[in-house]
Formats: structure tokens, C-alpha cells, sequence
């Protein structure tokens, strides 16, 4: 329409073209006018001039990225929400679920959606709530459907009506029963401004989030949805790429991704869709772990541009900032430098006592943890494990993500903070006996932060000599508690990595290197113990000098692989070198002391052995003296003594000594561990000697099964057990 006069009366000229107006007013005048074109709840596309279309397309269809083709194991889950929706169902339910991103709940509900629009019979209703703008449009948009006209839906646009009052009036009022799904409503706050969020006797409503808060849902039920099992998750990879590999490999890659159903999509898709050179799966699980140099990260964000979307909720890389933002929003931002931390450590169970009095500096106070990690909590980001110890758990692929993205300048103070918090959750000196629990769920952590920090030059010497140390207290505890091939991997890693920051010379390194060869000889591996105990003393000799603590210790770390290879007078020589120095540069009562004194009488050394028992009650009684009746050393020492007389050839003087040392062995560690088990090997030899054959064998008999459980049935000692057991037995039938 043309508007207004010609310039001549002091009007303007003006054109209106599509569905534009002009007005011309005289005074001050308010003019309200609202525009909805296309009608209904569906339709889009364009208007009738032509113009771009900025509508809903549909809120009758799912707006995802990608419809799952199969849905895998949700077996109870889908047939807990199949009945909501049934003929049967009764109305007035909302079901909240809940999970970290990536882990399916919009594919839940996709299916849920497919389910009640065919077999059920219901109307199904599709809305994106992630922010208030999408909710709004979405949900006038399900009025519109159920029946709102013009008048109705242009009042509810201007404000002159309740928008959620228009929409929910409708739903309660439609023809046919219906499903709405509320999709991805991780700001709950969107839903509760407005009341958009209610029941209706016609309907159930399925709300999928990561925000697991149950405040943020009050009379909703809550459903929990976390990764597949592991035969399920090998079944997504091989449905999207049957050709890449059989199951058992799709397994082992879906491990490698903690069974995420995104990651398994996206790992699916991108080896669906090579073309030149496709990968197996086993090639994709070598590049996964960066074995050519790849970022695993960056890798799995390949299968969205393979397959075309690269909805930021559908990237590895992005997909968790949605929570990370809405933590800064509900005024936390200390729960991005909480989780920064925890990327620093593994996806394993981690004790809760490891975040016990952590801070750093303003980034994240210690009286803004404990609010930080209700955040994490809240958005799916971690979650609580039960058991007997207490612990959080944040799945590998997210612990990834976010370790790549922190800033280079705060990679130190991170990785200090995690190595302080570890050292200060260990004993310094780790205790013989039964394995702490604690103890055993810190090593995941400690060697997960040295592969994060090694590689790296962001990271300080010191601070990976922390990681070190933490490390070499962890496999010692392991070793003092009899778990030794742990303790052999966990070193062997320790070692290569800490090595390239450290070099081989480091105190730290070369304590560890001891460790390893310690380990080798408890697993019966005597010869590489050796070579690795004599490239330790010489390295030592050459770094420390060769009265150092460290350097005697390792004196006596090699006599031990050098008695079983039948190199006795050469591991005499060793330990009496410990002796001497450890005497001198120790002092005469020194628990070190008393052990390389107590090693003289483990070696049967024929008459030098003679003049060392007659020597073997005062070094209890030393030890009795200096340390107490019931302390680690004087039991070591117990029975060191009780094996020095019976090999001097006096059993009747070692007897009460062998049972003394075996029931204080036992009342310190139990009846498996290695020394308990030594000394009773012990006592049943004397008890032999002195024919005492039924009591014998009986001794020989919980050796052999004690050294099975704990040892294995082919070790070299449960083997020598059981030649012992069974020479025992003959010589008793012969008699």
C-alpha cells in the first residue's frame, strides 16, 4: 500500500512490499502487530512472497542428528518407558533422563518417539529445549497442532496471554493421547521460568537432560543412563562398519572409548565412510592410543564430518562445553578448574580423600571444592561410586577432551597440585601386610598423570619427580604386599616414562629401577634380576659413590637373584659390603642394619655359616632392644635367625625360634603372606629334621596351597614347595 502524502503537504512517500506495512500517524500513537504465517504446528519451507522461513519445520517429527538404525541393550530402560506410553498407561507422568553427554539419551528417546507414534497409537510431540528461545517457539508450535487458532497463538506471542497456559490448556484438551519429548533441557531453568514444564491426564512427558539434580525435578521420575555393556557397545561399532573387524576387536576399541554411545557412532562412522585406504579396527583402536602421532580427540570429531554433522553436541571436541557453561552460569566457574584437575588423573575409581584440602590459588579455593564437584555431580560430568571406598568416576573420553583443551600456562600448577595431593595421600615408607584399598586405587591415577605430563615441556622437573616419587611409593606398597606383577607393570611403565624426563641417573629412577628388578626376582625371573641389579650398583657407584645408602641397598638387592643362580659366595660378598657400610654410615641399631645382618643367616654359606648362628640370638635380642617385639624388622629378623640355625645343622636350637618367627609373621600380615609362608617352609624343614614327619607335612601342606593362591602353580617357589611336600611324604611311607 502506498502511505501518506506527496513532499508538498510535508508527508513522505513510502512503498510496503510483501507483508510489510506503513502506517501514518498524527499525534503519538502505540501500535502492537504481530505476524504468523504458515499456520499450524508443521509446514516451513517458505512464505508466499518467497522469502527464507526462520519456523519450525515440525514439531510431529525428531530433529536429531542422527537416528540410531539399532538400539542397543536400554532393554529394561525402553521397556520401562514402552508401558508409560501404552494403551494401558495412565496419564500425568514425566520421566527425567538423565546422563553425561554423548551417552544416548536423545536416541533413547528417538526410539521411545518411534515406538508411541506407530504401535501405540499416541501423537508424538518433538521439542528442543535447550535454550528459552527453542522452547518457546517449539512448544507454541505444539499448541498450534493440538489446535490453537490465530487470535490465540498471536496473544500468547505478544505477551496479552500465558504462553505455557495457552500450551498445556491445548494438550489437556486433545483429541488423542500424545508423547512430548523435552529434548536436551540441560538448563532445567529454561523449563521452570514460565511453568513450562507440566502433567497432563492425556499425555506423558519425557524430558532428556544432563542435569541430574533432583530439585531441578520435583515429582518427575528419574532414570539414570550410563555407557553400554561391553558386548552391546561392540555390536554398535560392527552395525556401522560390519566390514572393519569381528567383534571381539570392535570390543577391544569400544574399551579404548569407555563404551560412550557417541564415540562408538562417531568411531563407526568414520570407518564406515573411508574410501582409499580403509582401517581395521584393530589400525583404528593403534591410532587411538596415538600410536602414529594422532589425537584421539580430533580422530573421533573425523566421524561427524564423515558423516555430515557437525552439531557441536555431536563432537567429541565441544560437546561437554554446553555443561562447562552452564556451571559458569550458575556462578561456577571453579568446577571447570575442578575438572581440569581430575582430567589430570585416570577414568578409574577415585577416592574421594584425594580431594581432600586440594586448592589452587584463586582458580579453585579449598572452600569451593565441595560445591565445585555437586556442580560436576549435577551435569552428568562425574559421578559417585559406592563400595568401600568412597569415589567419583569421570569417563576417559571426557578426561581427554578436556585435558587437551587447558591453557599451556596452567598445565604446571594443575599437574603440581595432582602429584602434591597424591604424595600426601601416600605413606612415605609403605608398610609390609595386606594391601590398603586406598593405596591400591591410587596407581590408575598416579600413572595416568605421568603419561599426561611426561611427553610434555609445560610441565617442571620437580614436578614430575613428584610423580615419580609417587609412583615409587605406590609399587612399593605393592611389592610389600605381595603383589607382584602389579607391581612389575606398574614399574616397567613408571621407569620408561619417568626416564625420558628424568634420565636413567635420577635418584627417583634409579630407586624405581631397584623396584623392577625386586620384582623380577619375586616372580622368579633370576637372571634378568641380576643383569638389572648390577646396571643399578653401577650406575650408583658411579652417581651417589660407593658408600651411599642407596648404593648398599643395592648390594643387598643383588645378593638376593644371586642365590638361587648358585652364585652364593658372590652374594655373601655383597651383603657383607652392606653390612659393613650400612654399620658405618647407618649406626649399629639401624633397622637397614639389622636386615643386611639378617641376610648373613639366610644364605647357607657352609662354615662360615657356623661362626654367623652363633651369632644369630643376639641379633634378635638387638632387635627386641632397638625396634620392640612386634616390629617388621624383628620378625624379618626372627626368622632369619631360625633358618641360620637350621642350616648350621642345629634344628633343635632353630625349632623354638621357627615357631616364635612364624606366629609373629602371622599375627603382622596373615597367614599368605610371602614371609609367613617362608617361615613356615622353614618350620617344616626343621620339624622333618627333627622327625616330627605327621606336623610336617601338615606345614608343608599350607605352603603349597598358600604359595598357589598367592603365587601361581607354576612359580618356581610354590614348584620347590611341592618338591619339598611330596620328598616328605615318600620318606613317611618308607619308614
Amino acid at each position: 500500500m502506498n502511505g501518506g502524502a506527496g513532499p508538498a503537504n510535508g508527508g513522505n512517500d513510502a512503498r510496503a512490499e510483501g507483508h510489510s506495512r506503513i502506517y501514518q500517524a498524527s499525534g503519538d500513537q502505540h501500535i502492537i502487530e504481530n505476524h504468523y504465517y504458515g499456520g499450524g504446528g508443521g509446514g516451513g519451507g517458505q512464505d508466499s512472497a518467497g522469502g527464507a522461513w526462520s519456523g519450525l519445520d515440525s514439531v510431529r517429527w525428531p530433529s536429531v542428528g542422527r537416528a540410531p538404525s539399532v538400539l542397543r541393550d536400554r532393554t529394561e530402560l525402553m521397556e520401562r518407558l514402552r508401558a508409560s506410553v501404552g494403551p494401558d498407561a495412565p496419564g500425568s507422568q514425566v520421566y527425567v533422563l538423565h546422563g553425561l553427554g554423548g551417552c544416548g539419551k536423545t536416541a533413547v528417546a528417538y526410539t521411545l518417539f518411534q515406538y508411541a507414534t506407530g504401535p501405540a497409537g499416541r501423537i508424538g510431540l518433538w521439542v528442543n529445549a535447550s535454550d528459552t528461545a527453542s522452547l518457546r517457539t517449539g512448544m507454541l508450535a505444539v499448541a498450534a497442532d493440538r489446535g490453537a487458532n490465530e487470535g490465540e497463538l498471536t496473544a500468547a506471542r505478544s505477551g496479552l496471554r500465558a504462553a505455557a497456559d495457552l500450551v498445556w490448556d491445548h494438550l489437556d484438551r486433545s483429541d488423542r493421547p500424545w508423547l512430548l519429548v523435552l529434548d536436551n533441557a540441560d538448563d532445567p531453568a529454561v523449563l521452570r521460568d514460565g511453568g513450562w514444564l507440566r502433567t497432563s491426564p492425556r499425555g506423558t512427558v519425557l524430558v532428556t537432560t544432563r542435569q541430574a539434580a533432583r530439585h531441578w525435578w520435583p515429582g518427575a521420575e528419574l532414570l539414570q543412563l550410563g555407557v553400554l555393556p561391553r558386548e552391546d557397545a561392540a555390536r554398535v561399532l560392527c552395525d556401522l562398519a560390519p566390514e572393519a573387524g569381528t567383534e571381539e576387536e570392535a570390543a577391544e576399541v569400544a574399551d579404548r572409548l569407555g563404551r560412550l554411545p557417541l564415540a562408538l557412532t562417531l568411531a563407526g562412522g568414520f570407518l564406515a565412510h573411508q574410501v582409499i585406504d580403509p582401517w581395521t579396527m584393530a589400525q583404528y583402536g593403534a591410532n587411538l592410543d596415538g600410536d602414529e602421532g594422532t589425537d584421539p580427540i580430533d580422530l573421533l570429531d573425523q566421524g561427524a564430518l564423515a558423516t555430515g554433522d557437525s552439531d557441536s553436541r555431536h563432537l567429541i571436541s565441544s560437546t561437554w562445553q554446553f555443561s562447562l557453561t552452564a556451571l559458569e552460569r550458575q556462578g561456577l566457574p571453579e568446577a571447570v578448574t575442578l575438572l581440569r584437575l581430575l582430567s589430570c588423573w585416570s577414568n578409574d575409581p577415585l577416592p574421594l580423600s584425594l580431594l581432600s584440602g586440594v586448592g589452587i590459588s584463586a582458580d579453585l579455593p579449598p572452600h569451593r571444592v565441595e560445591v565445585s564437584l555437586r556442580g560436576l555431580l549435577d551435569q552428568s560430568l562425574t559421578e559417585l561410586v559406592g563400595g568401600g571406598v568412597r569415589c567419583v568416576r569421570t569417563h576417559g573420553v571426557l578426561l581427554d577432551s578436556v585435558a587437551r583443551t587447558i591453557p599451556p600456562e596452567q598445565r604446571e600448577a594443575l599437574a603440581a597440585t595432582a602429584a602434591g595431593q597424591l604424595l600426601k595421600a601416600l605413606p612415605e615408607v609403605p608398610q609390609r601386610g595386606a594391601p590398603d584399598p586406598r593405596t591400591t586405587l591410587l596407581v590408575p591415577h598416579a600413572v595416568a598423570l605421568l603419561r599426561r605430563i611426561a611427553a610434555g615441556p609445560e610441565v617442571s622437573g620437580p614436578t614430575v619427580e613428584a610423580v615419580a616419587e609417587s609412583l615409587l611409593r605406590l609399587v612399593t606398597a605393592l611389592h610389600r604386599a605381595g603383589d607382584y606383577a602389579p607391581a612389575l607393570t606398574v614399574v616397567q611403565e613408571a621407569v620408561e616414562r619417568a626416564s625420558r624426563r628424568l634420565g636413567a641417573d635420577d635418584p627417583t629412577v634409579l630407586r624405581l629401577r631397584e623396584r623392577m628388578g625386586r620384582a623380577l626376582f619375586r616372580l622368579g625371573r633370576y637372571a634378568e634380576s641380576e643383569a638389572l641389579h648390577q646396571e643399578v650398583l653401577a650406575d650408583r657407584e658411579r652417581v651417589l659413590g660407593p658408600a651411599a645408602p642407596d648404593t648398599l641397598t643395592s648390594c643387598m638387592a643383588l645378593a638376593y637373584p644371586l642365590q638361587p643362580l648358585d652364585r652364593v659366595p658372590e652374594a655373601m660378598t655383597f651383603v657383607r659390603r652392606a653390612v659393613a657400610g650400612r654399620t658405618a654410615v647407618l649406626g649399629p641399631d639401624h633397622p637397614l642394619t639389622f636386615l643386611a645382618r639378617a641376610f648373613l643367616l639366610d644364605v647357607p654359606n657352609g662354615p662360615e655359616l657356623e661362626a654367623e648362628a652363633d651369632n644369630a640370638a643376639s641379633l634378635v635380642a638387638d632387635c627386641h632392644r632397638a625396634l620392640g617385639p612386634d616390629h617388621a624388622i624383628t620378625a624379618t629378623c626372627e626368622a632369619s635367625c631360625a633358618r641360620g640355625l637350621f642350616y648350621a645343622g642345629r634344628p633343635d636350637q632353630a625349632l623354638p625360634a621357627a615357631r616364635s618367627a612364624v606366629a609373629l609373621a602371622e599375627r603382622l600380615y596373615g597367614s599368605d603372606y610371602w614371609l609367613t609362608l617362608n617361615t613356615r617352609s622353614l618350620l617344616s624343614s626343621v620339624l622333618d629334621a627333627l622327625g616330627e614327619s605327621a606336623e610336617a607335612i601338615a606345614h608343608g601342606e599350607a605352603v603349597v596351597e598358600g604359595r598357589a593362591r598367592t603365587l601361581g602353580p607354576t612359580h618356581p617357589w610354590t614348584r620347590e614347595a611341592e618338591d619339598f611336600l611330596a620328598d616328605f611324604r615318600e620318606r613317611r611311607e618308607a619308614e
